[in-house]
């Protein structure tokens, strides 16, 4: 089985392994007793504290070991915005960050608070001029990721944070998924992190707060970890945390050229070898292990299913793979093509066989697929077999609906594509849907197949979705 999802979780690192075992032995007992048991437990979190402040470039006192990432994140937000509340209770973040930073900001708007969400590019990326337009005189507080979990888009974390410095507002950033690769650029003021991104073992996050940034931890205090993440430490994961990460970055720098080449490969070859394929994120500006690309008139949750049983384990941010029914924000914040998405993350050591094999067999998925869905042959433009302006008997102007109503992506665009070239040039189709992904999936046919997206109109139910036919 080659494992591609290693942006969920990476796998184990060996080294992290040891560390693990080793500290099962020596780091049970409780750090904060004076006793030999509990003194050799605090000399191990010591040195792992020390061990990842190196790894970020920061102080071991400013560092705190939490008991997830997303407890970090929630820490961090919570404490800074506490912190500065005499400042204002305005918080900034982008549209594209992780759940964590999103929701935590939707507490925050529903006690009170004001939020703004900045926009990203259709790379994923934020502007950093306007991200500092953003900043406000009540802000309290501005959360940017260091790279993008789903599409692998690298974020101008240095120019954020020298904007929100000028302002006076600390910058919060997430760096769960670029950690393992290097230490984030920049002058931020507060970070987190999670050991399983990196190969270290779940239930470790780390919470960054740097010297003369005012922070107020939340919740009961308690006199562990400098009172920001209550609860005894689990040490022995601790150490594995720290020691993984020391090793994953030792292997960094070549493991980076490496499964840049191979994620390259696939951003080349998949839009070969699979018609009517979007490969979304930033090409250059990206993580080393992560591509993803989305395939019109086809089923996410299906593509995956066949390619688990074809030997691969792969990710999506499609609607169809979502108990939500709704497609991913970050797809949905690029305004990119969310259906039939997958997110190929590579850990390190991924042989590049396993990518070969990857390439030879998507094709012949994806087609399965759209042909048990009765899609139309994919082909640039408009498919041959349509008929023209010419040979259609309608005025141009003309309105087809189609009615997709009841039905899920990718169907509403399947109809759309099978209908278009029932009308004349310039006539126009209105699709009925009232699946949530329709209002991203039919502007990003239109971006692809070359016609123009007129716009979305109320309905009965759902929405009515206009596109005009140009070729």
């Amino acid at each position: 089985m080659a494992y591609f999802d290693a942006a969920s979780a990476a796998p184990l690192h060996p080294v992290g392994r040891q560390a693990l075992l080793a500290a099962l032995d020596e780091g049970w007992a409780d750090p904060a007793r004076l006793y030999r048991e509990g003194r050799r437990a605090r000399l191990l979190l010591d040195a792992a504290r020390e061990a990842a402040a190196e790894a970020v470039e920061c102080r071991p006192d400013e560092l705190v070991f939490t008991p997830s990432g997303t407890r970090a994140v929630h820490a961090g937000i919570e404490g800074a915005l506490a912190g500065r509340r005499r400042v204002g209770r305005h918080l900034i973040v982008s549209a594209v960050e992780h759940s964590s930073v999103l929701h935590t900001a939707e507490v925050h708007e529903a006690l009170g608070g004001s939020v703004t969400e900045v926009g990203v590019d259709r790379t994923g990326a934020v502007a950093p001029d306007a991200f500092a337009g953003s900043l406000r005189p009540d802000t309290a507080l501005a959360c940017l990721q260091s790279a993008n979990h789903e599409v692998g888009t690298v974020q101008p974390v240095a120019e954020v944070a020298e904007a929100c410095r000028a302002a006076g507002v600390p910058l919060l950033v997430d760096a769960a998924q670029s950690l393992g690769w290097g230490p984030v650029a920049g002058d931020w003021s507060l970070l987190t992190a999670s050991a399983h991104k990196w190969g270290g073992p779940s239930g470790v996050g780390l919470l960054v707060v740097r010297k003369g940034v005012r922070f107020a931890a939340r919740g009961p205090l308690d006199e562990r970890e400098s009172g920001r993440a209550a609860g005894f430490e689990n040490i022995p994961a601790v150490v594995a945390a720290a020691a993984s990460l020391r090793a994953v970055r030792a292997e960094a720098a070549e493991e980076a050229v490496r499964l840049r080449e191979l994620t390259e490969r696939i951003r080349t070859r998949v839009p070969v070898l699979v018609p009517d394929v979007e490969v979304t994120g930033d090409p250059e500006r990206r993580l080393p292990g992560i591509v993803t690309f989305s395939c019109l008139y086809v089923d996410g949750e299906t593509v995956l299913h066949e390619l688990d049983g074809a030997g691969f384990s792969v990710s999506s941010g499609s609607s169809c793979t979502s108990s939500t029914l709704t497609p991913s924000h970050v797809l949905r914040a690029m305004g990119v093509l969310s259906e039939g998405n997958v997110r190929v993350s590579l850990p390190p050591g991924t042989p590049a066989e396993d990518v070969e094999r990857f390439l030879a067999v998507l094709p012949g998925v994806v087609a399965g697929v759209r042909e048990k869905l009765g899609a139309p042959v994919p082909a640039g433009g408009v498919r041959s077999t349509e008929r023209g302006a010419e040979e259609s008997g309608a005025p141009a102007g003309d309105a087809l609906v189609v009615d997709a109503l009841g039905r899920r992506c990718p169907v509403p665009v399947i109809e759309l594509a099978r209908v278009i070239g029932d009308v004349p040039v310039g006539g126009t189709v209105r699709v009925l849907a009232d699946d949530e992904a329709a209002r991203l999936d039919i502007p990003a046919w239109c971006e692809m197949r070359g016609q123009e997206y007129v716009g979305e109109e109320p309905a009965d139910r759902g929405s009515a979705y206009v596109v005009r036919r140009t070729s």
